[in-house]
């Protein structure tokens, strides 16, 4: 569940006997850049160290604001009255502006000033950010019991057992007013905006970042700065669920609480947390990390010991091997790829040549077969990231908080661990392309077989009073005929109580036939029972909420297989990306990546999180009404949702390790190829994935 590195060396790159002409031309007095002014007058944003330190910061407070929503999407749900699928594809939303420019960074390049496009495009990021708040502020407070009127203290008397005469008039279409609908398709309408404005702004952070880095660091620092980005910002994700599992604690009307507070804990079903302060933090954190991109020049100059290098290599490598990375400007020769060429062509030119040079990677099979296992294994991160704190909040009745902790510290981690190892089994073991192919394998069958334990940890729904058990059917409330068959229960209302003896849960009070409300005052919290029920063995006390899962003891051990699984799959990241790298000719290879990161977003990132949230409604046996709409879910089959969601993710595991073994078979021939070749003509030895010196300077902008 690592981090996506985006489309990292689709910027073409400038030669540097091109620097001083451009910032001659095209900037302003604070843009030029000379060794000399630099001397006389040292700036600390004319250092490419600082710049790595700012992107790395960037990085990760974007990061960490993409990821936010997917923490608390099943308190937004039940904030709005949203269902799995919707939220699904508000998650995925991100991905549509993202996607839909993002080729057209290799077009623009280095005919903008890449510092200040890439601040521009955090400040839309903070403001999509602080836009995600606004329905908080326009809406009206939550209420956790619609069923009592404004003035009402909520949860007093609306959910108790009360003679038909006396009972409160039924709210069905009292709030219901044209006015109330629009209002929430406006809320709705925000959201999606909001979403669409996040994934266009972070269109030119990484890309732009990353070729600035390259450019101007020394060739030799360059991957160790691309690894320090790469290092900061892995760590955004876990913070996002961090983030989410401390704002969660707090009560989503914290801004504005009620008089006398409220009654309600965060273990009760009905509880929703501050899910738009995380929006709020992360917002700030993103315009301050912003800031210092508007004073950092188009152009800088060099790190000062690329000469010294230069001279070292030259000395060592004497046999005149063609590298245009170590060469100077005026012996680099002109690559003929579209990536090069595309300073010197217009819009309507690069669209034309685009989908040609598509076409021609996609008929390679190694690229075709890795991105579609990468299609795979991406669609499995997109769905468990969006939708495993809801499952593990469903499945084993822990809170939100504690769900999101977890995942953070956890799942997060061992991801990250695994694209480490993954990295330093490649360089360190010298992995040609059929070795690597047989650790992407390994990888995925091990990924596989951690996850066949998770379909036997759970256990059922418990009993629950007032619903029906049928999945998908649209429920009518089944009254017990005798003990509350004289009580007038509201159709609408849900204010969950359990009967912890025979681990039966009510829909609400009225139907355990209760009369009785009392509070259990505490220093830290107060506690609701009810009384005088009379379904209830002894007439009670019950206390409020749902009732507890038999298995939440499970949690911890379905974490720990989920993480290794995680680390598994995370292996395969830099052998797979090392494939592509070697599967394509070099002309093609900056717009290859670039493909593979659009055709990952258009097939995995964007369906997988609506795949996966109408799978999970259909699992779903009690939906909640609003304004006659079928809003919320309140209680899933938690057999099915388990079979359902781990089933999905295992049937995309399946597909990926099915095309790390095509892949393997297919190299394999062309190995025994390659073989018979040797005899005759020694030189067309299998190359190791691990470049020669000269050659790293080319992987690293890639």
């Amino acid at each position: 569940m690592g981090p996506r590195i985006g489309p990292v060396g689709v910027e073409p790159q400038v030669p540097d006997k091109d620097n001083k002409a451009m910032m001659s031309t095209g900037d302003t007095p604070g843009d030029k850049v000379s060794p000399d002014s630099q001397d006389l007058r040292p700036s600390v944003f004319h250092s490419i160290k600082f710049f790595v330190l700012c992107h790395s910061l960037l990085q990760l407070a974007q990061l960490m604001i993409s990821g936010y929503l997917k923490s608390s999407i099943s308190t937004v749900e039940k904030r709005f009255g949203l269902s799995s699928q919707t939220s699904g594809l508000l998650a995925a939303f991100n991905e549509v502006g993202n996607t839909a420019l993002i080729v057209f960074v290799s077009y623009f390049g280095s005919r903008v000033h890449r510092p200040r496009l890439i601040g521009c495009g955090a400040i839309l990021v903070a403001l999509a950010g602080l836009l995600m708040t606004l329905p908080h502020f326009i809406s009206e407070p939550y209420r956790y019991d619609h069923t009592s009127p404004a003035d009402v203290p909520q949860d007093l008397e609306a959910s108790l057992c009360l003679p038909t005469t006396s009972a409160p008039a039924p709210s069905n279409g009292s709030g219901c007013s044209s006015y109330t609908e629009a209002r929430h398709l406006a809320v709705v309408g925000i959201m999606f905006t909001a979403q669409t404005l996040l994934g266009v702004g972070s269109v030119p952070i990484q890309p732009f970042g990353i070729s600035y880095i390259d450019d101007f660091a020394h060739n030799n620092n360059s991957p160790l700065y691309l690894g320090i980005l790469f290092a900061v910002t892995m760590m955004g994700p876990g913070m996002a669920y961090g983030l989410g599992g401390l704002m969660l604690r707090l009560y989503v009307d914290i801004d504005r609480m009620p008089e006398g507070g409220i009654s309600l804990t965060s273990k009760d079903p009905r509880w929703v947390g501050a899910w738009w302060l995380g929006f709020l933090i992360a917002a700030v954190a993103v315009a301050l990390a912003a800031t210092p991109y508007f004073f950092f020049p188009r152009e800088m100059v060099k790190e000062k010991d690329e000469l010294h290098f230069r001279r070292r290599v030259l000395a060592v490598v004497s046999k005149g091997k063609d590298s245009s990375s170590e060469q100077t400007p005026e012996e680099s020769p002109k690559k003929d790829g579209p990536a090069q060429i595309a300073p010197d062509l217009t819009v309507i030119q690069f669209i034309k040549v685009f989908p040609r040079v598509l076409l021609r990677t996609l008929r390679h099979p190694i690229f075709l077969l890795v991105v579609l296992s990468q299609v795979c294994l991406s669609s499995m991160v997109a769905g468990m990231a969006t939708f495993l704190p809801k499952f593990l909040e469903r499945q084993f009745s822990v809170t939100a908080s504690y769900a999101n902790m977890l995942i953070g510290c956890l799942s997060i981690p061992s991801a990250i661990l695994g694209i480490v190892v993954g990295g330093i089994l490649v360089k360190r073991l010298h992995l040609g392309p059929l070795r690597c192919s047989a650790l992407c394998l390994l990888g995925a069958l091990f990924c596989l077989l951690l996850s066949l334990p998770l379909f036997f940890m759970g256990c059922p729904t418990h009993q629950i009073i007032g619903i029906s058990h049928q999945p998908g059917a649209q429920p009518g409330l089944e009254l017990l005929a005798g003990c509350a068959k004289s009580c007038s229960c509201p159709s609408d209302d849900f204010n969950p109580v359990c009967d912890p003896s025979a681990r039966v849960e009510y829909l609400t009070p009225c139907h355990a036939g209760c009369t009785r409300r009392a509070v259990e005052e505490a220093p830290d919290k107060s506690q609701v029972f009810y009384t005088n029920c009379s379904c209830v063995e002894g007439g009670g006390p019950v206390p409020a909420g749902s009732c507890d899962s038999a298995c939440s003891h499970l949690v911890l051990p379905f974490m720990l297989l989920v993480s290794l699984a995680a680390a598994m799959s995370s292996v395969t990241h830099t052998p797979s990306f090392m494939l592509i790298l070697r599967g394509v000719k070099k002309e093609d290879k900056t717009l290859a990546v670039g493909i593979q990161f659009m055709l990952l977003r258009v097939l995995a990132w964007m369906p997988s999180p609506v795949i996966h949230g109408s799978a999970i409604d259909t699992t779903c046996m009690h939906w909640a009404q609003s304004c006659g709409r079928r809003a919320v879910c309140r209680y899933y089959d938690h057999d099915l949702l388990r079979n359902r969601f781990i089933g999905l993710q295992f049937f995309f595991k399946t597909g990926t390790l099915a095309c790390f073994a095509l892949i393997l078979a297919i190299l394999r021939q062309q190995d025994k190829e390659e073989r018979t070749k040797v005899v005759t003509c020694p030189g067309l030895q299998q190359q190791p994935l691990v470049s020669e010196p000269e050659k790293k300077p080319e992987d690293s902008r890639v």
